[in-house]
């Protein structure tokens, strides 16, 4: 895709016209990552991986008494992916992000309209994804009511892959576009209220999959409830799936439960404790107990080394996760992550074992002046199940399991 000559352009007339309301930023976010059981059991005899991506973007705004305009501008560059003089980009990142408007509709209402991410509570089934470097987007419709403390959005995505209106005459409306549970449509309601320390929040969701000759719908529907008065914090969600997945598959009693609890020690430490609950298959041929959480920032949950639904996992024997964490904020500007999680099968793999294993994950952050720069460090400590499920021999697997990655941050304002 090749940038839009006329679109900076108007973008920057905009910009001699109306400086107040028209705002530029980017983000320059280059990260390195050494590989060495990342996503899956890797073998002895595997050279470990080493590679460094870059995200970039361009964000334009600009603001009016009726709408509001937003522009992402986006590549993501893999170091050394390109040969010498080549004269476009090999691997055709370069993407509009987001590309969006909100028409206000009232004092309490809008209407926002385009290619935008949909983050909702802790992003546990919509998220954007940011640890990603291309980020998740949803094109959709979004009827949005706000009044004090109560939330209200209702949400519609009609998807289509072909670049004729002709289409419409010679394909139908054929949805080619599959894997990651992509979806031909979506409906979902979304209501929010807020209390002194108490919120809730209620999705209805359903996504329609193409399949040859007709859509196979799943619905999803649950609560995200947060709890928080001084010291003390508690989360909770509860979500369950029904309907057909792709393949046309019928999801039946499928779900997801979670709880958490924070507490703060003092002004530089937090304790958290918490597990999850995810339904596995147990069901016969063409039916499935097992629950996805679908478009949230998975890599948040289940350990940072995304050996559970990140691309994988989608139907096999669900998963229960324990975990409790350290937060210490060395000081204002430093902060160090220290977390463990447990592992075990929702249900048995077939030789009876259900302990998965144990993964310990470290992550420091500090802010300088005007940039800022995050690392990394995980290990897994995998127990038997995990070498059934990943399908690895334990006496082929290497000894240690591990993932680090060093990542700079900078997010300038021109203006």
């Amino acid at each position: 895709m090749k940038i839009n000559f006329t679109l900076f352009t108007t973008l920057f007339l905009l910009t001699l016209s109306s400086n107040a309301q028209f705002s530029a930023e980017g983000e320059f976010r280059p990260r390195a990552e050494y590989r060495n059981g990342y996503g899956n059991l890797i073998l002895e005899d595997q050279e470990p991986g080493f590679g460094i991506s870059t995200r970039a973007r361009l964000n334009f705004g600009y603001k009016s008494e009726g709408y509001n305009l937003f522009v992402s501008l986006q590549d993501v560059i893999v170091w050394g992916e390109n040969r010498q003089l080549l004269p476009e980009d090999k691997n055709n990142t370069f993407a509009i992000f987001q590309a969006w408007a909100d028409l206000k509709l009232g004092s309490n209402m809008m209407i926002k309209l385009g290619r935008q991410e949909i983050s909702y509570d802790d992003q546990r089934i919509m998220g954007g994804l940011d640890w990603a470097q291309q980020g998740r987007n949803h094109d959709a419709a979004i009827l949005k009511y706000n009044k004090d403390k109560f939330t209200f959005d209702l949400g519609l995505a009609f998807n289509q892959d072909y670049d004729n209106i002709s289409g419409f005459q010679s394909v139908g409306n054929m949805y080619n576009t599959t894997g990651f549970f992509s979806y031909k449509t979506m409906q979902y309601a979304y209501l929010k209220n807020s209390w002194n320390s108490f919120s809730g929040s209620l999705l209805l969701l359903n996504n329609g999959f193409q399949e040859t000759d007709n859509l196979s719908y799943l619905q999803t529907i649950g609560t995200h409830l947060n709890y928080k008065k001084g010291k003390f914090g508690a989360s909770a969600n509860v979500f369950l799936q029904s309907g057909k997945r792709q393949g046309e598959v019928d999801v039946k009693g499928a779900y997801l439960a979670s709880l958490d609890f924070s507490y703060k020690t003092s002004e530089k430490i937090t304790l958290e404790l918490g597990a999850e609950i995810i339904s596995g298959n147990n069901k016969n041929a063409g039916e499935t107990g097992a629950f996805f959480p679908l478009y949230g920032t998975n890599h948040k949950f289940n350990g940072f080394m995304d050996y559970f639904y990140v691309g994988n996992h989608a139907n096999t024997i669900g998963l229960i996760d324990v975990h409790a964490s350290l937060n210490i904020y060395l000081n204002k500007d430093t902060n160090l992550l220290i977390k463990a999680l447990n592992f075990s099968g929702e249900q048995a793999l077939p030789n009876g074992e259900k302990s998965l294993g144990t993964e310990v994950d470290l992550v420091y952050s500090k802010k300088f002046k005007g940039y800022s720069l995050v690392a990394g460090y995980s290990q897994m400590f995998a127990s038997d199940g995990m070498y059934e499920l990943k399908g690895v021999s334990e006496n082929l697997a290497s000894y240690s399991q591990n993932w680090a990655w060093v990542m700079l941050v900078i997010k300038p304002k021109f203006l």
